[in-house]
């Protein structure tokens, strides 16, 4: 009794904490409706170079000068905590801390290797036509560099450096031990026959191979645009009968695999999964609901996906199983709407059969200037860089937009869509999950075993012995004068009889890697006064974990 009172009792303090906390930081929201960033170095001397200046109101900047911006903004209010917290043990003058943090910094922002590729390609019809692609790898702090391929008309040197960078802070952001990668080659896939694609893509996993671009241990890609599991399996091949075929751990060249080829349950809407659950933490978080004025929850909320292929497709499947409603889809040949809902089961069926979400009959197409303007709750561009700009961002009319895209909001769309309060759950977070499910997909391939596989039949009996004795501890307490009294396990425990499936282990470790990752953002955008620009505390944080991890490790050749 006594017991169960101090819990109580703790209980309630605890609560009395939070409350009290929510109110400060909402006093602290309420004072920064103008200025945001109300954190400055108290001792920093870190500036933004010049060559990026102009980034905040630039109307279309690069896209590594855009991930270069948020870097050295993140860099300037982070300086003076790398400084005295994050090497407090370290037995140096402050001078020389400063050097050595700046010296890190210094290493951290380039690119480490850029690799240009141009090789032929003999058509179906006889014809030849030179084939250009690209692979970056931004940070080897952790090995291997992780990244996927993409098949674009827009890929450049400048694009997959700029997602490099974006994939070793995201990679860090969520604790998985990898550097940044990228790679793409510039066709359009659907105007290639299936045996040109694998062609193409076959010849590129050699010319990576060759040049040390491809492999478990130094370089492992995975699907992106215009790529699938196909593609990973016609890579893994081709590793593992030329360059790999003694290394045992060949298949852990590249993730995103088909099954029987090595892959791993959930990782097709991994990413999917991960935006639901990166929306989710921040829509249940009473705090930063009260800052953008919205309910708490996912009860009557409406969204609009741009873009509905395999992110987009998942996406929608999981908000819509929160109980959010989908009122518009846009893709590239066209959009759809209808204020009282779409059916997301009946336009995937419908996409399979006809190829597109055009003059699909659960929704009317969309005439109006552009969907992303439409009045919702949440808004998730799903497709392209730099959809929200300087030009359009004062239209956005949703007060919660994530990040399912790379890079979708430039600088100064951010800089217009935070002033008008919308709260923007950065892409280095949001799209992180088929990163992390890819993390599990290289981790089994060394392991060389399915998760579970090897507890399976012990979990299972071992949960029959425990409704065993149940039974007989209650049959011989109560006696069996009306015949034995039978332990019927639930529908929910039946399932579970034999263990976590791998499916299982692999939503449950993308669930806790959001959700842990989500509590460190939002602390802090709190310590630092941030308000609601998630995304310079996601990028503090980043840089802190890499700044760490170059700290410890030294230099190898200084």
């Amino acid at each position: 009794m006594a017991s169960s009172l101090v819990k109580a009792l703790r209980t309630g303090q605890r609560a009395t904490g939070l409350l009290e906390q929510a109110s400060k930081t909402v006093a602290i929201a309420n004072t920064q409706q103008k200025e945001l960033h109300t954190s400055q170095p108290v001792q920093g001397v870190l500036t933004m170079p010049e060559r990026l200046q102009h980034i905040p109101e630039a109307a279309d900047p690069g896209f590594f000068e855009m991930v270069e911006y948020f870097f050295h903004k993140a860099c300037i209010l982070a300086e003076d905590k790398l400084i005295d917290e994050d090497m407090k043990m370290v037995k140096i003058s402050r001078e020389e801390k400063v050097k050595k943090t700046h010296g890190i910094l210094k290493i951290i922002e380039p690119c480490a290797h850029v690799l240009e590729v141009n090789f032929p390609l003999q058509k179906d019809d006889g014809s030849y036509e030179m084939i250009n692609g690209y692979r970056a790898q931004h940070s080897h702090h952790r090995s291997p560099c992780k990244g996927g391929i993409r098949y674009s008309l827009d890929v450049c040197a400048d694009e997959v450096k700029a997602l490099s960078a974006l994939m070793t802070y995201k990679c860090a952001c969520v604790d998985v031990p990898f550097g940044g990668g990228k790679a793409g080659i510039k066709i359009d896939p659907k105007i290639y026959s299936e045996n040109e694609l694998e062609r193409i893509t076959r010849r590129f996993a050699i010319e990576l191979a060759k040049k040390g671009f491809l492999g478990p241990g130094i370089d492992v890609p995975a699907p992106d645009m215009g790529t699938g599991e196909r593609e990973m399996a016609w890579i893994a091949d081709t590793f593992a009968n030329t360059i790999g075929y003694q290394n045992m751990n060949a298949s852990a060249c590249i993730t995103g695999k088909p099954i029987n080829q090595g892959g791993i349950h959930g990782r097709t809407s991994a990413t999917g999964r991960g935006v639901f659950h990166g929306l989710d933490n921040f829509i249940k978080e009473p705090v930063f609901m009260n800052m953008i004025g919205a309910e708490v929850g996912w009860a009557g909320k409406d969204y609009i996906v741009q873009g509905f292929g395999n992110v987009g497709l998942h996406t929608c499947r999981y908000l819509t199983r929160a109980g959010a409603t989908c009122i518009g889809i846009a893709e590239w040949d066209g959009s759809i709407f209808n204020p009282n809902g779409i059916e997301i089961k009946a336009l995937e069926d419908y996409k399979i059969e006809h190829g597109t979400i055009v003059g699909f009959p659960g929704a009317e197409p969309y005439t109006g200037e552009n969907l992303m303007f439409e009045a919702c709750d949440i808004l998730v561009p799903a497709a392209m860089e730099k959809v929200i700009h300087k030009g359009n961002a004062h239209k956005i009319k949703a007060k919660i937009i994530g990040e399912a895209a790379n890079g979708p909001i430039t600088p100064a769309g951010d800089k217009i869509l935070q002033e008008n309060g919308s709260l923007i759950i950065p892409d280095m977070y949001i799209n992180a999950g088929g990163v992390t499910v890819s993390y599990f997909e290289w981790l089994k391939n060394l392991n060389h075993v399915s998760y579970g596989r090897l507890t399976f039949k012990y979990e299972r009996e071992s949960n029959y012995h425990l409704l065993e004795s149940v039974q007989n501890s209650l049959e011989k307490r109560f006696g069996r004068v009306g015949g034995p009294i039978p332990v019927t396990p639930s529908d929910e425990f039946s399932a579970r009889m034999s263990g976590a499936s791998e499916k299982d282990i692999v939503h449950s470790g993308l669930d806790y890697s959001m959700e842990r990752t989500a509590k460190g953002i939002m602390q802090t955008a709190q310590q630092m006064n941030l308000g609601i620009d998630l995304r310079t505390a996601a990028y503090v944080n980043s840089i802190s974990k890499i700044f760490t991890t170059y700290r410890s490790a030294g230099l190898t050749y200084n």
